[in-house]
């Protein structure tokens, strides 16, 4: 068994009936080339065929009595991959906004804990999303945050994909699966109780390098003039600064990933994150202005980035960090916005490395972390401090070139992340085969006009270009 790292573990004790920590994406294929259709029985099969390449696929959570140390992960005695699995199909006409409130029901419900923590749908009926054969299909996936993250999700669906038409020969398992035994309660609890005596060692070695830390950020912040990111508790409160709902809802927007490097290419110093930023910027200035109370102060986002070494690029779990930035939505030319996004941007890097999340998490007794976590929930704390950032703009570098499904061209993919209260809005940025694609996640009574805000995000970058363009073109007349 292995036991959860306390990122992995912190995204258990934040989960409720209501914030479902799962991640997941909407997956749209076109049938593959030569064939009438691609039904359930081919995709459960392949999928059969595949999911031994990684642990997490049939790994369950085993929990700690009381809550007395991290769970574990063990290989699942009773794994039966058709409790994973799911055939549907959705209403007529069968077009986006159908997939995705289908999208939305499923990710509405929490995994099962006594079984691995993920589930996979295949969808048939779409007939209305445009350029699309007859007979596509869909995959909606989602695997616990307790068991991911952008990157080690990515690797997961490397298991499953191919990057030809032809699948690969995936060489089958040399020895049937065999789970662990599950040991008893007591056994976990005397296991975890020697792990926590280490707690006042590991505070005493947290002390000592973070003062190292600390010292070595300051000193490389001042030697790039670069400025302290936005501090937390310090955003506006927005609408989506509210407890969240049951009731999922999303919505996808996608952009050609060329208009996004022609302005980064442009604007001398920015970076693609910088430009998608301000894209997001722009598309929550223009929803917010509409609900007639915009904020006076920027909104702040949180944006994760992976910490993930080359010798970890194929573990699960989560190996990650944060930083705040500045989305400058009190700035209203929109090239200031762009050079204020980078500036955040570049010292919240900095910055970001001053205090690991892992090691501060590590100090937090499992039973505290899970107790004021329900407290947080329960008592509508949320509601009674400024937020401590406005949403999450999560952005993962996917694959160039097309992914295929058993022979099924990847059309598209939409990236979906969990919300909890205070944090009522994620946007989930993917890029993949030459597009950008934004996957927003709300609750349906908070913002059940979503596709607006995913619209505006098409408007944003038409904005953006514009005032680029138009820079560029007074500078050429000077």
């Amino acid at each position: 068994m292995k036991q959860l790292n306390s990122i992995d573990a912190a995204f258990l004790y934040l989960e409720s009936a209501k914030a479902p920590m799962h991640v997941g994406g909407v997956y749209i294929f076109e049938k593959p080339e030569g064939k009438d259709q691609f039904n359930y029985k081919e995709f459960r099969d392949f999928i059969g065929s595949r999911i031994h390449q990684v642990d997490m696929f049939r790994q369950r959570l085993v929990e700690v009595p009381l809550n007395l140390g991290r769970p574990y992960w063990a290989k699942d005695p009773d794994f039966n991959l058709d409790f994973h699995l799911a055939h549907m199909a959705v209403p007529q006409p069968g077009g986006l906004k159908e997939l995705m409130a289908l999208a939305g029901r499923i990710f509405s419900r929490p995994l099962d804990r006594g079984r691995p923590l993920w589930e996979m749908a295949f969808v048939e009926g779409l007939n209305g999303i445009d350029n699309l054969k007859p007979g596509s299909f869909a995959v909606i996936a989602k695997a616990h945050h307790a068991a991911i993250d952008g990157m080690s999700g990515a690797t997961m669906m490397a298991a499953i994909f191919d990057m030809f038409p032809k699948p690969v020969k995936v060489k089958p398992e040399e020895k049937p699966f065999k789970g662990e035994k599950i040991p008893h309660g007591l056994k976990l609890i005397t296991k975890s109780t020697g792990k926590a005596l280490n707690t006042p060692l590991k505070v005493l070695k947290f002390a000592k390098n973070t003062a190292v830390s600390t010292t070595s950020t300051v000193i490389e912040a001042a030697k790039k003039k670069v400025k302290a990111p936005p501090r937390l508790f310090s955003s506006p409160k927005t609408l989506f600064n509210v407890p969240v709902t049951h009731n999922r809802i999303f919505s996808g927007s996608w952009v050609e990933l060329d208009r996004i490097k022609a302005i980064k290419n442009k604007v001398e110093g920015t970076t693609i994150n910088d430009v998608v930023l301000t894209i997001c910027s722009g598309a929550l200035s223009k929803y917010l202005k509409g609900k007639k109370n915009p904020p006076k102060k920027s909104l702040v986002a949180m944006a994760p980035i992976s910490v993930r070494s080359e010798s970890k690029k194929n573990a699960g779990g989560n190996q990650i960090s944060g930083m705040l930035v500045s989305l400058a939505t009190d700035e209203k030319d929109l090239l200031s916005r762009l050079h204020a996004i980078n500036t955040s941007s570049k010292g919240s890097k900095v910055y970001s490395k001053a205090v690991g999340a892992e090691q501060m998490m590590d100090l937090v007794p499992s039973q505290l972390a899970s107790l004021a976590s329900r407290l947080y929930t329960t008592m509508g704390v949320s509601e009674m401090h400024n937020p401590l950032y406005n949403l999450i703009i999560t952005n993962v570098p996917g694959p160039p070139i097309p992914l295929y499904l058993n022979g099924a061209k990847m059309r598209a993919i939409f990236g979906l992340s969990p919300l909890f209260d205070g944090m009522a809005l994620i946007i989930t940025v993917f890029s993949y085969s030459g597009r950008v694609y934004f996957g927003l996640a709300s609750c349906q009574e908070i913002m059940p006009d979503i596709d607006d805000l995913s619209e505006y995000i098409k408007d944003a970058l038409t904005e953006l270009e514009a005032a680029v363009n138009k820079k560029k073109t007074k500078k050429q007349k000077a």
